[in-house]
């Protein structure tokens, strides 16, 4: 037994603890607010990489609950030990409780080994797949063809470029902050592009080809992101939007091989949202307070657009594509008159009026939630068992 209690504690947008309670209670309200399931029909097998966190888990839990998914997770997730475990770990021990036929693996998604161990119980279990989500996120990449580790990096590419972004001081009030980013080296982007971009997502469905695991009609997507033009410069035109683009050259050149099988491939938009990824992309934490403070209630959570996403890859709803074939699930986000009364503020906001300007305190709560704190209905007084294994 290893009973404390847990306070948030760390530096920036970085916490160095979660809260096991606040992780299952997250998961257990975001069960709630999904409501009843779907009419019954065949489930959809799904493999879903990227499963504990932000859109990965949203989606994880939205196929489960609406469309009785059964199949795999894989995350990437820290054990408990001097520190407690990753949020991730507590979210994915409450998630697996809500079906036995969804199964999930701690292990790093680029690696042969993991590809091998999740089609082994593909095989075995369920003896095809119908849909794979692939929602990566993450600092580097170990190529297990050549050896060779990359690192990503959040940066422009021709330019340095200076933008004001979002922090709070050691009493916790807000600061408005000017920082400048120097442009990428060539290496820099192109290993950007090696960690965030489609390759590994290609590699995911070519091994699934190679084991004759593909259903007919089977359908993969991966998560995106393009955003306002008020953060281009550092995302949509700088290193992770490259790795964006790769992402979207993918999904058509991985239709091209679907086609055997009757397969598609989709890149989906997602619109903005407080995530561990997108904290740390300067600017962000700004911009989407104001897109909050613009929207209110209805600003759509990453739960409410992987409702919408399931539909459409199930056939519930039809497809919202894009001229590029995209799927768009940001378009309340992109609304002209949203973004035009976004940019007003964004250029309006001074350190004196940012905690008027911007909804900061909705900010900090879906930040700190991200750790498991600031959840309604958790007694953070009292000692929580944090020694818990991950799913059977």
């Amino acid at each position: 037994m290893s009973e404390r209690i847990v306070s948030p504690a760390g530096l920036g947008f970085l916490l160095v603890d979660s809260h096991p309670a606040g992780c299952f209670r997250t998961v257990a309200d975001m069960r709630e607010q999904l409501g009843e399931a779907r009419a019954p029909g065949r489930k959809p097998t799904a493999l879903v990489i990227g499963s504990s966190a932000g859109y990965g888990l949203a989606a994880t839990v939205a196929g489960l609950t609406r469309h009785g998914i059964e199949g795999i997770g894989i995350a990437f997730e820290q054990p408990p030990g001097r520190r407690t475990a990753t949020a991730g770990w507590y979210r994915t021990i409450a998630t697996a409780k809500l079906s036995p036929a969804f199964t999930f693996l701690n292990a790093d998604a680029f690696a042969d080994t993991t590809k091998q161990q999740a089609l082994d119980l593909i095989a075995d279990r369920f003896g095809g797949l119908d849909v794979l989500v692939y929602s990566v996120a993450a600092p580097r990449r170990t190529d297990p063809r050549s050896g060779t580790t990359h690192q990503s990096v959040i940066k422009p590419l021709g330019a340095e470029h200076t933008t004001r972004t979002l922090g709070f001081d050691r009493d916790g009030r807000p600061e408005l902050r000017e920082v400048t980013a120097a442009p990428a080296t060539e290496d820099e982007a192109a290993a950007t592009v090696k960690v965030m971009g489609g390759e590994d997502w290609s590699w995911w469905v070519e091994a699934l080809a190679s084991r004759d695991l593909l259903r007919d009609g089977f359908t993969t997507v991966a998560l995106s992101y393009i955003g306002s033009k008020l953060t281009s410069a550092i995302y949509r035109d700088g290193t992770i939007g490259a790795a964006k683009v790769d992402l979207e050259n993918t999904a058509a050149a991985l239709t091209e091989r679907l086609t055997p099988v009757g397969g598609r491939a989709f890149t989906s938009v997602n619109g903005a949202a407080v995530t561990q990824a997108s904290t740390a992309i300067p600017g962000i934490a700004l911009y989407v307070s104001l897109l909050r403070s613009v929207l209110g209630d209805r600003m759509q959570s990453p739960l409410e657009q992987s409702v919408q996403l399931w539909d459409q890859l199930t056939g519930a709803a039809p497809l919202d594509l894009d001229d590029e074939g995209r799927i768009r699930l940001d378009r309340w986000e992109l609304d002209p008159a949203v973004q035009a009364e976004v940019a007003r503020r964004w250029a309006a906001v001074t350190p004196a009026t940012v905690d008027e300007v911007a909804d900061i305190a909705w900010f900090r709560r879906q930040f700190r939630s991200l750790y498991g704190f600031d959840v309604p209905g958790v007694d953070y007084t009292a000692p929580v068992e944090t020694d818990q294994p991950w799913p059977a």
